[in-house]
């Protein structure tokens, strides 16, 4: 199971949230079997949907947070309920280019620059909150940073890291989210600005034995802080096969008919976990009974 906690300063003025998200994705790369950077760039999303997802109030909200840069990886989409159970999806997850300048994982190359990162929060109103931003450096935090800025007007500061085993599976994962609330004081942001400034990775944070509660505090290092709350999280698929039937349904009478008269069963494949659901002719003859 991962971890999060969260944090506030003793004067109310901000806040941060840390996890440990090493155990959610590794089981997203056990699902998926994707390259060791699309591992990367999903889940760095699928941390960043955790964090973003525990600043939710309600048990039935949800976010989705998707990335497509117009690179080889195509859509990249992380759901997470308000526990920070997440769930990922890539349309590429095999993507083979050349590290980076710095010799590491080149997420930028494989995401992209030239597209969007979009922002659904699904929180019981009629029409569910969408916000949109460019994509400012396809590094995932860089946009999530610039994401609160532009859309949300709220100073943030977001770090992610995944380290990849050379055999493709999830040594260590894991990020914070620090954010300034109203009439934030100057010393504060001072000494936040002071203790990012050398802050090591995440992931070597991680890899020297950090938990996420040491996380929040090196990352807030000099400042008063008391603890919120702890939880843990996990990768978490809501798929059923009544919402596959509920979703056949919905394709139409017409084409529910095609299908019972096929000799063949219809399989459908859940895009974030795998599951396979079938539906022999018979039980297609059943939905029809259902919508007619």
């Amino acid at each position: 199971m991962g971890k999060l906690v969260r944090y506030i300063t003793t004067d109310g003025s901000a806040f941060i949230i840390a996890c440990d998200s090493s155990d959610m994705v590794a089981e997203m790369e056990r699902i998926h079997k994707p390259s060791a950077t699309v591992t990367a760039g999903l889940g760095r999303l699928l941390t960043a949907s955790s964090l973003m997802g525990s600043m939710l109030k309600s048990a039935d909200d949800s976010i989705t947070l998707r990335m497509n840069g117009g690179g080889p990886a195509g859509d990249l989409i992380a759901v997470s309920d308000y526990m920070g159970n997440a769930r990922g999806y890539v349309q590429n997850p095999i993507v083979e280019i050349p590290l980076n300048s710095k010799g590491k994982l080149d997420v930028s190359g494989a995401i992209g620059k030239d597209g969007m990162l979009y922002v659904l929060k699904d929180i019981g109103l009629k029409e569910p909150y969408i916000g949109q931003t460019p994509i400012i450096s396809g590094e995932v935090a860089e946009d999530i940073t610039n994401y609160f800025a532009s859309s949300e007007q709220t100073a943030s500061v977001c770090a992610l890291g995944v380290l990849v085993n050379p055999d493709l599976t999830v040594d260590k994962a894991g990020g914070f989210i620090i954010q300034l609330l109203p009439a934030c004081d100057e010393v504060i942001i001072e000494k936040i600005e002071e203790s990012i400034k050398d802050i090591p990775s995440v992931t070597e944070m991680l890899s020297s034995g950090y938990t996420p509660d040491d996380i929040a505090k090196r990352a807030m290092k000099g400042i008063e802080l008391d603890k919120l709350d702890e939880s843990e999280f996990t990768y978490k698929c809501n798929c059923s096969r009544e919402k596959v039937e509920n979703a056949l349904i919905s394709t139409g009478i017409e084409n529910l008919r095609e299908m019972a008269e096929s000799s063949d069963n219809t399989e459908v494949e859940c895009h974030f976990c795998d599951k396979k659901y079938v539906f022999t002719p018979e039980d297609i003859k059943k939905l029809i009974k259902i919508s007619t």
